[in-house]
Formats: structure tokens, C-alpha cells, sequence
């Protein structure tokens, strides 16, 4: 009796052991080992370029594929809508203006590698905490967060210095300055005000040495040596932007080195890829954190020979179809190193397209698709809501599709969680931990509401009403387009923030996009009974937001973007900076 007893439970437990065996391991280990973690975010790309969110004339079969074995977020929003601000709120996980990176004026983003302001040191980015729980970590591409503090080797912003083992890319952006045949793009008010700077300085130091020569006044030689000096600094910065920017702003580094001074352009997209793919094949055996940040698609549109002329859209199609083979190939080297199943890739972009930068009546900016506005604008849709898509193969569910309300902001606790780290405890933490909504155990956004601003204006505010499904947004400044009615601000470049460019809206405008995304639109006392009633709800949130923020040091002020000598990274000689460090390595034929 005991003897057929144990043979039915043999029988029965035979084959469940053999089925166990029989499982792929990496589908097992994509439960129980903490995941790989690779980031890929595209720079100033329209929500609207990519095949997968409606676009059918770029092909970009790899986003549209990684989108299809994962999920796909269709009300993505970016923090800001510009690069500077944005990644700042994607790498902490909190509004901008709570690390002092959001303007108060007009310069709104970081203009120099030779500023002294950025992300701050205090700050704890989603790498530290990685890095912190046994996570290689590596950022290769763009930076745009700032350098130094107080010398040209302090690296106090530098990448090292905010929880990445490795870095290889730009610590600046790309502008048009770092092409000769294209013009430069340095901002024209910045220059302005920088020359009328220098002459008033100089010529209160010119009226204090013939003061001080003649007797008339009492000044010591001193201040005038001082304003001399300040003068000279001024000076130095104005004429900078007619000079030198190619070779101070558009350098490579690899950690704290320069490598390239100024960058080879027709090599850029070959190295970031090797030095990508290297670092997949580096640390294969071990878990690790790979932030690659696209210099594609912001102008001047850096393709290689291979792409040109390939697409039905121009410079700008071939420049988002090349980037898209870029993420094809980074892909590929994951699954050729067996790590698909363990890693948790996203793509996203920092902002939206921008609507104002064209050549002729060539767009070289990007589209936003269906959504009104572009770059810089924070209000508007088609400047903030960006592609959002995640894989996990075994542990998030594929072709799935989410229609709720997401942040950038959400990338730095989802990560941090899947890491085993803890999010910081003694500060606001704005983003929210995406595993269930995209799991599926959840069927809403922790997101009640989300605030959008323009440097550190209020611009509008979203209201996620789940038990009814409505998604309000009211719209309190907007930019005044320029000429009117063309939606974009083409006489300025960028839409302002403030002053005569905006329109300040009492009541707000008010939208509700779960029927009307296009903000085409806007509701009134009249057509919506609830428009007092969401007005009030909104109005209380923002009181209660607003008492979460706490002064900080403006790392965008007048003075931290200024072009500081002392704080430029140098190869060489100052001002002669100049070196190829790249020129003997030969790359592969990627």
C-alpha cells in the first residue's frame, strides 16, 4: 500500500520537475534579479516622428518594434519643454525649480561649458542610487547639466560627480555653431545685453581712470583695475560668441577628459554608438544602469553620409530614421549578449519638437502630431507630451497600450525601486513608481495633478479626475504666436515665459483632453457645467503645491550662465584649447 502510494506521487511529480527544468531561465531570472536598466532618450523629437504614434511616412521599425514586445504610454509629459530643465526633473524625479534649474528670465537653459551654474551637488540623481546598490552606471551622449563650480577642474555638475561610473559624450548641446557651414545660433538678446554690459562697465572704468589720473575724484586704482577687469570679462564673453564657442562649447569628453576640441561632427554618431554597445559588453556579467542621451534629432541635424537622402522628409526624416537604426543596434547587441529577457529598456524624448526651426519652408524642427505647440512652450500639449515606451520581456505585458497621465518625473523612483534602492527622504520626490500601472495591477496613474511651467511661471495645470475619466487641463499664461494664428513663435526663435509674448488667462482656459487633445476648443461656464466646480479643484492644488516649494540658488541666473575663462575645459593652452584624441582610433564599421 505504502509502496503504490509512493509510485502515484512519483508519477505526478516527475513530469512537474522535468516541466520546471524545462523553463527558460532568463524568463525566471526576469523575476527574481534586479534588471538591467538601459535609457534611451531622443533630443527636441516630436511626439508625432515616430511610426508607432500615428507618424507613416518615417520609418522607425525598431521604436515601433520595441513598442510592440512592451508598453507604449500615450499621455507621456516631459517636466519642462526645454532640454536643460527637463533632464534635470527626469534625473531627480522632482520639478525643476525645486533644484533651482528653471529661469527666472529669458535664458532658460545652460549656455556655456564655461558657466559655473547646473544640477546641484545635493541633488541625488536616479544613477547615485544605482550606483549606490551595486549598478555599473554609465551616461554616454549629451549632458547639458553643466561642468564647473569655481575652477576648470572641479567638475562639480559633471556627470562623474552625480552617480555615473562612465561618460562619453557632449557636456554641452548641439547647436549650429558647431558645424562652419552652418550659421551661428548664439542668442541674439544674450549678445545684446552682454555688449551693453561691457559698454557701460567700460566706460565707467575709462571715466574712473581719467578721474583718478586727474585728481577730480578719489577712486583707488583698485576698482579701476576691478571694473578693467569685469570689462575685459564682458567683453570676452560678447566677442566669444562671434569666435570661440565652436571650440569652448562643442567638445567630447570620456570622464573628465577632452578628447575633442571641437568635436569631429562626422564622427560623433559612429563613437557614441561603439562607446554604447562597449559599455552593453562590459558589464554583461553584472547588473548595470546605460543612460544613452541622443544628440538626434536636435539641429543641426548631425547624419551620417549613409542616412542622407534616404527618407520622404528631408535632412530632419533621415536625421530621425538614422537614430532609429541607432536604437535598432543597441537592441541587438542586448539580445546578442543573451540579456534581453533581464533588461528593462525605455525611449523617450526630453521635450517636444521645435515648430520655429526652419529653413525656408523646410521644417527642421520636428512634429508634435495632433497636439497644439512645440519647444518651450509649457502649456501646450505638443511641447510636453512625448513617446514613452517600456520592455521588460517575461515581466511587462506586450503590445499594451496606456492611456493614462505619466511624467519623465516617474522614470527616477521606478528605476530606484527596481534597483532595491530607497528614494530620498527628506525632499519632495514629484515622480511616481510606473511598475504597477504598467504590470497592470493598477489601473490608474498615482498622478492626481501635474503643473507645467515655463521657467518658473505656472503655465498651465492638468487634473486627472479618475472615478469619471476626465483629464482637465487649465491653461492660466499661454505664448502669443507670432504672426497670429500660426501657432509658433517664429519671430523670437523660442515662445517667451513672461512680459509682452504671453497672455495671462482669468478665468483660465479650459480643456478637457480626454475629448479633446488638440485643445481646440476650450470650454467655458457656459458649454461645461462643471467649470467652476474643476476651476476651484485646480485653483486649491496649485495652493497646496505651492507650499511644497522651498528657495533655492537660481543655477540659471544671469550670472551662472555668464562665460566664465576660468572655468572653460581646456585641452591645451587657454585660450588655444585644441586636441583630436579620437584621430588614431579606428571604428568599426557600425
Amino acid at each position: 500500500m505504502i509502496w503504490q502510494l509512493t509510485s502515484y506521487w512519483r508519477s505526478l511529480i516527475t513530469p512537474l520537475f522535468f516541466c520546471l527544468l524545462l523553463q527558460p531561465p532568463q524568463t525566471q531570472l526576469a523575476t527574481t534579479t534586479k534588471p538591467n536598466i538601459v535609457l534611451l532618450m531622443a533630443d527636441d523629437l516630436g511626439i508625432g516622428d515616430i511610426g508607432c504614434y500615428g507618424n507613416d511616412t518615417i520609418r522607425t521599425p525598431n521604436i515601433d518594434h520595441l513598442a510592440k514586445e512592451g508598453v507604449k504610454l500615450t499621455q507621456h509629459i516631459a517636466a519642462a519643454p526645454l532640454c536643460t530643465p527637463s533632464r534635470a526633473a527626469f534625473l531627480t524625479g522632482r520639478y525643476p525649480l525645486r533644484s533651482g534649474m528653471d529661469a527666472i528670465n529669458n535664458y532658460r537653459v545652460i549656455f556655456w561649458n564655461g558657466g559655473s551654474g547646473g544640477l546641484p551637488p545635493n541633488e541625488t540623481t536616479f544613477a547615485k542610487i544605482l550606483q549606490q546598490q551595486g549598478y555599473s552606471t554609465g551616461l554616454i551622449g549629451k549632458w547639458h547639466q553643466g561642468v564647473n563650480c569655481e575652477s576648470c577642474n572641479d567638475h562639480c555638475h559633471h556627470p562623474l560627480n552625480h552617480g555615473f561610473d562612465y561618460f562619453y559624450g557632449m557636456p554641452f548641446t548641439l547647436i549650429s555653431d558647431c558645424l562652419t557651414t552652418e550659421p551661428p545660433e548664439m542668442d541674439r538678446e544674450f549678445r545684446s545685453k552682454l555688449w551693453l554690459c561691457t559698454q557701460m562697465i567700460g566706460l565707467v572704468t575709462l571715466t574712473s581712470a581719467l578721474a583718478r589720473l586727474t585728481g577730480l575724484i578719489s577712486v583707488s586704482w583698485k576698482t579701476v583695475t576691478c571694473l578693467a577687469g569685469f570689462s575685459l570679462l564682458f567683453f570676452t564673453s560678447w566677442f566669444s560668441s562671434y569666435g570661440f564657442i565652436r571650440y569652448w562649447n562643442c567638445i567630447m569628453m570620456r570622464n573628465h577628459e577632452v578628447t575633442e576640441q571641437p568635436m569631429v561632427t562626422e564622427r560623433t554618431t559612429s563613437l557614441i554608438l561603439r562607446e554604447s554597445i562597449s559599455f552593453i559588453e562590459r558589464n554583461k556579467h553584472k547588473s548595470f544602469l546605460l543612460f544613452l542621451s541622443f544628440l538626434h534629432a536636435h539641429t543641426p541635424l548631425l547624419t551620417t553620409e549613409k542616412f542622407l537622402g534616404k527618407s520622404s522628409h528631408g535632412l530632419y526624416g533621415d536625421n530621425i530614421e538614422e537614430m532609429d537604426w541607432m536604437v535598432g543596434q543597441v537592441l541587438d547587441a542586448i539580445e546578442r549578449e543573451g540579456l534581453k529577457n533581464i533588461t528593462l529598456v525605455y525611449f523617450a524624448s526630453d521635450h517636444g519638437g521645435w515648430l520655429e526651426r526652419q529653413e525656408g519652408k523646410r521644417q527642421l524642427g520636428g512634429w508634435n502630431g495632433i497636439y497644439r505647440g512645440g519647444k518651450a512652450m509649457a502649456g501646450w500639449e505638443g511641447g510636453i507630451r512625448v513617446p514613452g515606451i517600456f520592455r521588460w520581456p517575461g515581466v511587462l505585458p506586450a503590445d499594451t497600450v496606456i492611456d493614462e497621465p505619466t511624467s519623465l518625473m516617474d522614470i527616477y523612483p521606478t528605476v530606484v525601486h527596481l534597483a532595491g534602492g530607497v528614494v530620498p527622504q527628506d525632499r519632495v520626490i514629484d515622480g511616481r513608481d510606473l511598475m504597477p500601472l504598467l504590470q497592470g495591477t493598477v489601473q490608474h496613474s498615482e498622478h492626481e495633478f501635474l503643473f507645467h511651467y515655463c521657467g518658473v511661471h505656472l503655465h498651465a495645470v492638468r487634473w486627472h479626475q479618475k472615478e469619471s475619466g476626465a483629464i482637465w487641463k487649465a491653461h492660466y499664461v499661454t505664448p502669443v504666436f507670432r504672426p497670429p494664428g500660426a501657432g509658433a513663435c517664429y519671430d523670437r526663435g523660442f515662445c517667451p515665459c513672461f512680459g509682452e509674448g504671453v497672455t495671462h488667462h482669468d478665468p483660465p482656459l479650459l480643456f478637457d483632453l480626454s475629448r479633446d487633445p488638440s485643445e481646440a476648443k476650450p470650454l467655458t461656464g457656459n458649454t461645461e457645467p462643471l467649470f467652476d466646480i474643476v476651476i476651484k479643484k485646480i485653483g486649491r492644488a496649485i495652493e497646496e503645491h505651492r507650499r511644497t516649494l522651498t528657495p533655492v540658488p537660481e543655477q540659471l541666473s544671469f550670472y551662472n550662465i555668464m562665460w566664465k575663462p576660468w572655468l572653460q575645459p581646456c585641452c591645451g593652452t587657454f585660450p588655444f584649447c585644441w586636441c583630436d584624441k579620437e584621430g588614431d582610433n579606428k571604428l568599426a564599421d557600425l
